[in-house]
């Protein structure tokens, strides 16, 4: 589903406790709850489980919208939901008679006597639809009614999930006038007189979903803020390497805006969006001034064209709908019972906030000595990784107490932690730090500026630590290519794009050829 990234940015949800009382507010799910209270054996359906035309007023009434002109709409929608999620169970009348099979059999002579007594008086008999149309059978409570009052949260949110699952679907389908006209002698509906693509439109709304999905949780993203529905519509049309817009594709992402106005209204009562609608005041406007002199875009007042938001909720269904499609779309939080080298791993591309608060949640569940000594013997290594592991495990140790100093005091002579160690007693003014060799100081320079590399961060903030480094040691380029480290050659490398002062930066590229060529 959606955007094409490998692993998404982790996501902050609210505990699956607030997320279940968000789902049970929800208005549609709270509608189909009053309907399935409501049905009964005597509530008569068609025969795709739908509330038959005639029931629709009372169903409109038992949810307290019998004075609004949409009220049987309404009805009709939550009683789809109510079927979908289970909260009512329609029985086939079939399943009873088949059982019945032998008693029918018993009984046909008189049934074929009194059927001839009929006469034209039992030909006019219409049945218990009251239009003729075929009985699907009868109404009974769901098992998930009960879940939603009784059941743990993962169950009100499973319920939840069939009914977003529902609405989607309702929400990628065309609105059509004329059913019946699409109706082939096939009895299925003709999908190319309709002009309609069932799996592109569904994969439309997937990748819409998923990109507001990637602009809420991306860092420096619209976070909990409202996405202009215009540039949501863009995201889904512009190509990425078209700088100006051309006509053709602003009326393409104009078309992709109203599709989208029409499908977040329907996607908004199961709590999924909070949506403000495109201003029908303003399709008027621009009709009237005409296509030519229309703006695409009103800068100044942008929120008249539609702003839409993913709930907490939406947030959730959305990702589990990832998860379901195979990708990786982590939570903050769900590392917390992970151990040490997975929590890294799992840190590795985190943005900044994201792994701060990850962390602090694994650390919450372990006394700071235990969650050191952890830390510290995941964070050894010679592989590409583990750079990068060792700069979160000293990020990770800038959370935890004094009491992890015993454990960080055991590392002092590893090579590859003892420099991280000094770091970290000396950042707490601890006494008596032995003085580190003039080797693990080069060692810890090429390993932070790796892990760094890897982290991907702000360029002028890895120029700075690039020039300090350099700056604090006289003759630094005359020692650092002779650094045991599997990164040195590539760190020099860096270095020697990186550096600003370009007598340090050619110092860095022969630095580089040398550590080559030592290897």
């Amino acid at each position: 589903m959606a955007p094409d990234h490998p692993t998404l940015p982790p996501v902050r949800l609210p505990s699956d406790a607030e997320l279940a009382r968000d789902a049970l507010a929800a208005p549609l799910l709270t509608r189909a709850v009053r309907l399935a209270r409501w049905a009964g054996p005597e509530t008569r359906v068609g025969a795709g489980g739908e509330l038959v035309e005639e029931q629709l007023p009372a169903a409109a009434e038992a949810l307290g919208l019998a004075g609004d002109e949409d009220g049987e709409a309404y009805a009709s929608e939550a009683w789809r939901v109510a079927v979908d999620t289970g909260l009512v169970e329609i029985h086939d009348p079939d399943d009873a008679d088949d059982a019945d099979d032998a008693d029918d059999a018993d009984d046909a002579d008189e049934a074929d006597s009194a059927e001839d007594a009929g006469g034209a008086e039992g030909a006019g008999h219409e049945g218990p639809g009251g239009d003729g149309g075929e009985e699907a059978g009868t109404v009974t409570v769901g098992e998930n009614l009960g879940l939603l009052t009784a059941g743990s949260p993962q169950d009100v949110l499973a319920v939840w999930l069939d009914g977003f699952e529902a609405v989607f679907s309702d929400a990628a389908a065309p609105y059509i006038d004329d059913l019946d006209a699409l109706v082939g002698p096939d009895g299925e509906i003709d999908f190319e007189a309709l002009d309609w693509d069932p799996e592109g439109e569904a994969e439309f709304l997937e990748g819409v979903l998923g990109n507001l999905y990637l602009l809420t949780v991306s860092e420096g993203g619209a976070g909990e803020g409202p996405v202009p529905l215009p540039a949501l519509a863009a995201s889904m049309v512009v190509p990425d390497d078209m700088s100006e817009p051309t006509d053709d594709v602003l009326e393409q992402v104009s078309d992709a805006m109203m599709r989208l106005d029409e499908q977040f209204r329907i996607l908004e009562p199961i709590g999924l969006v909070e949506y403000q609608p495109v201003d029908e005041a303003l399709m008027v406007e621009e009709g009237e001034q005409g296509a030519e002199s229309a703006a695409p875009f009103d800068d100044e007042d942008v929120s008249r064209y539609g702003m839409v938001r993913l709930t907490p909720l939406g947030l959730y269904g959305v990702r589990a709908r990832m998860l379901e499609a195979g990708l990786t779309a982590p939570a903050v939080g769900e590392l917390a019972g992970k151990g040490a080298e997975v929590l890294l791993d799992g840190l590795a591309h985190y943005p900044q906030a994201a792994a701060r608060a990850e962390t602090a949640g694994w650390l919450a569940a372990r006394d700071a000595a235990t969650a050191a000594r952890e830390l510290l013997a995941a964070a050894r290594g010679a592989d590409a990784g583990a750079p990068l592991r060792r700069l979160h495990v000293q990020q990770a140790l800038s959370l935890v107490g004094p009491d992890a100093e015993p454990a960080v005091r055991e590392v002092l002579d590893d090579r590859e932690l003892g420099g991280l160690a000094r770091v970290w007693l000396a950042e707490r003014g601890a006494t008596d730090i032995p003085a580190p060799p003039e080797a693990m100081i080069f060692w810890l320079a090429v390993d932070t500026i790796a892990a760094h590399l890897d982290a991907d961060g702000d360029l002028e903030e890895l120029q700075d630590l690039i020039e300090g480094l350099t700056g604090r040691h006289g003759g630094f380029f005359d020692e650092v290519w002779r650094v045991d480290h599997p990164a040195t050659a590539d760190v020099l490398d860096a270095m020697g794009r990186l550096h600003r002062d370009k007598p340090s930066a050619k110092e860095a590229r022969k630095a580089a050829f040398k550590a080559r060529s030592r290897g």
